[in-house]
């Protein structure tokens, strides 16, 4: 592990990042507000994955402390009026953007409060793994507020729009266990673990060919929500692109000379 220097562009205070060989660790550096979300801190992501250094391969999200995010820093809504609005959520939706259609794949490790922003900071990355002290909720509308970042695209086709539904006009509150039961992570650990299994997931994602990685992330989740006739032709393309790849090739040609692992379970 290496602390930051120069490789990495200048971040506020809210934010830490490390490296940890080819993975970057950034964390939410704001433990004694629940790692919150002001202004400058989604300004920061934005910088931080507007910059990340071409020999980084994955991104782990982490949250300093007991809690992941617990959302909005609401004295940011107080002043604005509705245009001002706009542009406010317009800026949190480019920022998560950023992330989910950016240069590496990113896994979030979550614990404690994750509500709000926070759980529309989370849906934005790719491999989520919660620690069981995890819980997720929607408050915005006891607050007389909607969500702004990107929740209303993204949590529906994890958990289902009458479950957003529910837990935005009741107040509901997931734990760790039935936010995974319904999509909301991949992986389930216990307290604690969470970095390290986020660490062992993002050095596998690493391990992967580059133009795989970008596949997965920008080609994928489009064919997904696409025409599935347009899907079957951008899939094709994505595969012969991959294939021509020297890379795959050398992969390719080692598994087939059996000096690669075959799968196995986990």
């Amino acid at each position: 592990m290496s602390a930051p220097g120069s490789e990495f562009p200048d971040l506020p205070p809210t934010l830490k990042v490390e490296r940890h060989g080819a993975l970057a660790v950034l964390t939410l550096n704001r433990a004694n507000k629940r790692n919150a979300l002001d202004d400058p801190t989604v300004a920061g992501i934005e910088t931080f994955f507007g910059a990340v250094p071409e020999d980084i391969r994955a991104v782990v999200l982490a949250g300093d402390g007991d809690h992941f995010c617990a959302g909005l820093d609401l004295a940011e809504l107080t002043e604005l009026d509705t245009v001002a609005g706009v542009a406010h959520s317009s800026f949190w939706h480019r920022v998560f953007d950023r992330i989910e259609f950016g240069s590496v794949p990113v896994v979030a490790v979550l614990q404690g409060a994750v509500v709000g922003g926070g759980l529309e900071l989370a849906a934005a990355t790719h491999v989520r793994v919660a620690e069981r002290t995890a819980f997720y909720a929607l408050p915005e509308p006891s607050r007389g507020i909607y969500v702004g970042g990107g929740g209303s695209v993204r949590l529906p086709p994890l958990i289902g729009t009458a479950r957003v539904m529910d837990m935005m006009l009741t107040g509901r509150t997931l734990s760790a266990e039935e936010g995974h039961a319904l999509g909301l992570t991949q992986y389930l650990v216990d307290k604690g673990e969470g970095l390290a299994k986020g660490l062992e997931l993002a050095q596998r994602i690493a391990g992967n060919a580059p133009f795989t990685n970008f596949a997965v992330m920008h080609v994928l989740p489009r064919i997904a929500n696409g025409d599935p006739a347009a899907g079957y032709v951008t899939e094709a393309l994505a595969a012969a692109i991959a294939q021509g790849n020297e890379e795959a090739k050398a992969r390719l040609k080692a598994f087939l000379e059996k000096r690669a692992p075959k799968v196995a379970r986990s």
